[in-house]
């Protein structure tokens, strides 16, 4: 019988009308079936059709909790709906993007461009693609040397490239003490360990390399993850006369540099860094393209690296970022991305402003030192009942040592409503005490 949808609808009005609030807590499955004068095998398919269509979340011993991020009501005979407020993953797609992307494609559509763009290409791609990157990833008065630039098929490729020609087997790589989780899952596979290095307010401390004895350094100078620090000035220099000093190659990651207009560390050390980017944040992660720039001493090995490792770039994606990138496309993409993360980070402002959270103006994700009552992990499954996922300090944390109680929230991927209503739950929840829960009578 279908009588289980009808009242599923009716709950799910109540939702969307907000006579259930995010973060309630239903009535046990039995109560409900008294309260609506059904059997209790009805309920539970209410509940079932509930959590099918996104908008509740249940967890065994605890009950059934509505979602915050919830979707318009739908009908109960469609696909289901996410309503899942992803705060873990930084992929922001602006409004309007894909057809801005899409005009630029128009000309690459046509037989003679699409089968020139199908054939393989090297590693090196052409020198139109590598002047129109070296264009791409000038900043604050640097920029690389169009020869120099190498193509991968996506950003993280570029990073397991440079870590695989810098590290041998067996060897270490340094990092920060908290540092972007899937540089610790590339370097187990590719057969290093990884070392954590001491931080401060300015990024890593220059002289814990002294005595690391570690094979290179991975980094991000700019709008660190999940930090969100950006090196100062002098401290780049510290830290570049230091690798210069004990000729130690670094991977500087600077996926989050197009926010901020920065020096990199290449700057300060431009013989013994290789520059990692990709299109992923400023663009769209599924129309993506990896760049490695490494100096000149290292650019076979990192070449080499790319192409044993099956990290080489498709030639339509090259083809097709030097359109975007040609035409201003990915400019005016990344320059409306700047605006983008302004606007969240003044939401995180006005939200959490009764917190500590460290966040940039400029970034599209921030640091939460949670209130004393909360455990990072109890905070995240507390922020999931709701339907809001986070990030714990664990997932950047390396090696045994303590995660603090922290947690990360990317900002990037909701839409501003929705982002504003799934920060005012969580700051809720933080003021909460772990053991309080609300509860509909």
């Amino acid at each position: 019988m279908d009588d289980y949808r009808a009242i599923a609808d009716a709950v799910a009005a109540d939702i969307a009308a907000g006579r259930l609030q995010p973060g309630q807590r239903l009535p046990p499955q039995r109560r409900f079936a008294r309260t609506r004068g059904i059997a209790a095998s009805t309920a539970a398919r209410v509940y079932t059709e509930l959590t099918r269509r996104g908008l509740v979340a249940g967890e065994v011993g605890r009950g059934t909790f509505v979602r915050a991020g919830l979707p318009l009501v739908e009908p109960a005979l469609v696909e289901p709906a996410t309503a899942r407020v992803d705060l873990e993953r930084n992929f922001p797609v602006l409004p309007g993007q894909a057809d801005q992307l899409a005009a630029s494609l128009t000309g690459l559509l046509r037989a003679d461009a699409l089968g020139a763009a199908l054939r393989p290409v090297g590693v090196s791609g052409t020198q139109t693609a590598r002047t129109a990157a070296a264009r791409l990833l000038s900043r604050a008065g640097w920029s690389p040397e169009p020869e120099r630039i190498l193509f991968s098929g996506n950003g993280r490729q570029a990073i397991a490239a440079a870590i695989s020609a810098l590290v041998p087997v067996g060897g270490r790589l340094g990092v920060e003490a908290l540092t972007y989780p899937v540089v610790k899952g590339i370097a187990p596979r590719l057969g290093c360990t990884l070392v954590a290095l001491p931080t401060d307010d300015e990024g890593i401390v220059p002289d814990a390399l002294r005595t690391a004895n570690v094979h290179a350094v991975y980094v991000q100078p700019v709008l660190h993850n999940p930090l969100g620090i950006t090196m100062p000035a002098r401290r780049r220099g510290e830290l570049g006369a230091v690798v210069r000093a004990l000729d130690l190659p670094v991977v500087e990651d600077a996926v989050y540099a197009f926010l901020r207009d920065e020096p990199p560390l290449a700057a300060e050390a431009p013989e013994h860094t290789v520059v990692t980017d990709s299109l992923s944040k400023r663009l769209a992660p599924e129309l993506t393209l990896g760049f490695v720039v490494p100096p000149a001493r290292l650019a076979d090995r990192v070449a080499s690296a790319l192409r044993s490792g099956a990290w080489t770039a498709q030639g339509f994606a090259i083809d097709a970022a030097t359109r975007w990138i040609g035409d201003g496309t990915a400019e005016a993409v990344q320059t409306a991305k700047r605006a983008d993360a302004a606007r969240r980070q003044e939401l995180v402002r006005e939200r959490l402003a009764a917190f500590a959270v460290r966040a940039d103006p400029a970034a599209y994700h921030c640091w939460w030192e949670l209130p004393a009552q909360w455990r990072a992990e109890t905070f995240v499954a507390a922020a999931a009942r709701r339907g809001i996922a986070v990030s714990p300090a664990g997932a950047f944390t390396v090696g045994s040592g303590h995660a603090p109680s922290a947690v990360r929230l990317a900002l990037a991927s909701p839409p501003e409503p929705v982002l504003a209503a799934a920060l005012g739950t969580l700051a809720g929840l933080a003021a909460a005490a772990p053991e309080d829960e609300t509860a509909i009578s």
